[in-house]
């Protein structure tokens, strides 16, 4: 007994042993580049570990920062924070809070599994999965506070269910969901729905240890406060309101076509209300999320948070997971009714989103899917033992070497593919850019570089770094109608190219590929790894 104890500890330490390999490994050129939302947690966080301040001037906020007016949950900034004050403020620190969440995650579906479902080999099985998972790796290597709030969901489920039997573990629990709600928008009502969830489920349990219970809600309310006035003001909308279906004015417009084709009567106005239409396009969106294109052959179209032309889980998870969901389904009590209303509660507030399946807002739901692959695939051998009993060694062995290509086939085109086809998605090219300029910028009377690539300042900002008071100094932004700040100079680095060949002195200009004026000579071009010019750098004297 003590041997299959022993031996069963020693292939969980490896399990996370290898997930800590593959999260770290070449995690100083793949991402091969800080995007402009990294370098903004990163700049934040330094901020905050430096002065206390954001780089707004704001002193410890706790409920948002405004950062590019997008007003981004602390969550991510705060744990950046002490990774920066550790490290330095360099491209690990900021991803290290997701890469830890990443390696945390795998420990805590091994952790979850056995807790609810009691199967050692079941968690066992899963917490390979999420140590190999392409979603799961490629959002544990970039700066993604979607992953640390999964992980923090994840802690909060975890201890719920000890909770069960030993009521302090409420309090825990509660509080990684308060976490979890300030590192990512979407988790603000996943974590709300799960605790609720978690509660009906369990609410046997929960009675025998209410007073335990109704402590740990008091301090997450009390956790929640500095939240309240944000989420009643008009810029906690910002940015649902730049991504929302509902903001879309298309179905509202065929709704009125439609009436008016129909005579505009009544029962005009209730067939074609323009809610049926909205209806419509949330529950598309919402189930999206759970397409077999998304899941299984191309995964996310974003380039810069999923591997093209691959999907989400492996080829090898297709058979694993339909059964695993339908022997959720058809045992539809306990354990499996909880993962089943995860599985239901998190593409929630995904759906409300234009551009779905979206796998950064779903990730929380992705210990369920590597939950179904193990269910699923322990049925398959349990069958094949019964029934295939002489040829069982060589089909496991075909499922394993099966399993074994697709991983080494991720991983080829992870690191050997993705970084050098897809670093313009990376924003590849503004560290070197940045780090000319201002090795340089004595030498000039003006400097002007283009913002046609993203947002600049922030780089700047970055790898100079500016003090937070230095920065707040030299700063000059302006607001736009829809919220968000530009910054348009730091100090004599202006980012408005429009007086760039008229202004008096000696110049030097940054201008994306092929936008270099008359009168300049080139100085020095930034290839992204494709080998495409990023940055052209050239001076006026």
């Amino acid at each position: 007994m003590n041997n299959i104890i022993n031996k069963h500890k020693i292939h969980l330490i490896l399990i996370i042993f290898l997930a800590a390999i593959l999260r770290f490994y070449r995690l100083d050129s793949v991402p091969p580049s800080l995007y402009w939302d990294e370098a903004s947690l990163g700049y934040n966080a330094y901020s905050i570990a430096t002065s206390l301040k954001d780089e707004h001037g704001e002193f410890l906020p706790l409920a948002r920062f405004i950062a590019f007016g997008d007003y981004k949950p602390p969550g991510y900034i705060y744990a950046a924070a002490i990774a920066v004050r550790l490290f330095g403020l360099n491209e690990l620190a900021v991803r290290l809070p997701s890469v830890l969440a990443g390696i945390a995650i795998v420990y805590l579906v091994y952790l979850t599994i056995l807790e609810i479902a009691k199967e050692k080999k079941k968690a066992l099985l899963a917490a390979l999965f999420t140590a190999f998972s392409p979603w799961a790796l490629h959002l544990s290597r970039g700066a993604f506070e979607a992953n640390l709030a999964a992980a923090f969901n994840l802690a909060g489920i975890y201890f719920f269910a000890k909770a069960r039997k030993t009521g302090y573990f409420y309090l825990p629990s509660v509080i990684f969901f308060c976490l979890s709600f300030y590192t990512f928008n979407a988790n603000r009502i996943i974590a709300p729905l799960m605790l609720l969830s978690l509660s009906l489920i369990y609410l046997k349990e929960l009675l025998k240890n209410r007073s335990w219970y109704a402590l740990a809600v008091a301090a997450g309310l009390i956790m929640l406060l500095p939240s309240t006035g944000f989420l009643k003001a008009r810029e906690s909308r910002l940015r649902m309101e730049e991504v929302s279906i509902f903001t879309n004015p298309q179905p509202v417009e065929s709704s009125n076509e439609r009436i008016a084709l129909a005579g505009s009567g009544p029962a005009a106005r209730l067939i074609h209300n323009r809610r049926w239409l909205f209806a419509a396009d949330y529950l598309k969106h919402y189930f999206d999320n759970f397409s077999g294109k998304f899941l299984f052959t191309h995964g996310d179209a974003n380039p810069r948070i999923h591997i093209q032309g691959m999907g989400e889980l492996y080829y090898f998870d297709l058979a694993p997971v339909v059964i695993g969901l339908y022997l959720a389904a058809k045992y539809l009590r306990g354990y499996n009714l909880l993962f089943l209303a995860w599985l239901f509660i998190v593409p929630l507030p995904a759906a409300v989103a234009r551009e779905t399946p979206h796998a950064l807002r779903i990730v929380s739901a992705m210990p369920v899917f590597h939950w179904l692959s193990a269910s699923g695939l322990l049925f398959i051998i349990q069958e094949l033992r019964k029934k295939t009993a002489d040829f069982f060694i060589p089909l496991a062995a075909a499922v394993a070497l099966l399993f074994i290509l697709n991983t080494a086939l991720y991983l080829h085109n992870y690191h050997l593919h993705f970084a050098t086809k897809w670093s313009g998605e990376w924003q590849y090219g503004y560290k070197e850019m940045v780090k000319y300029v201002l090795e340089r910028q004595n030498e000039y009377d003006n400097i002007f570089v283009t913002q046609s690539l993203g947002r600049p300042y922030i780089y700047f900002a970055f790898y100079q770094p500016f003090e937070t008071e230095e920065f707040l100094m030299k700063k000059t932004a302006v607001r736009d109608w829809f919220g968000f700040y530009n910054v348009t100079a730091l100090g004599k680095i202006k980012f408005d190219l429009e007086k760039s060949t008229s202004s008096p002195g000696k110049t030097l200009l940054v201008v994306p590929d092929g936008d270099l004026p008359a009168g300049f000579n080139m100085l020095k071009t930034i290839n992204n790894l494709s080998g495409r010019p990023a940055f052209i750098i050239a001076e006026k004297l």
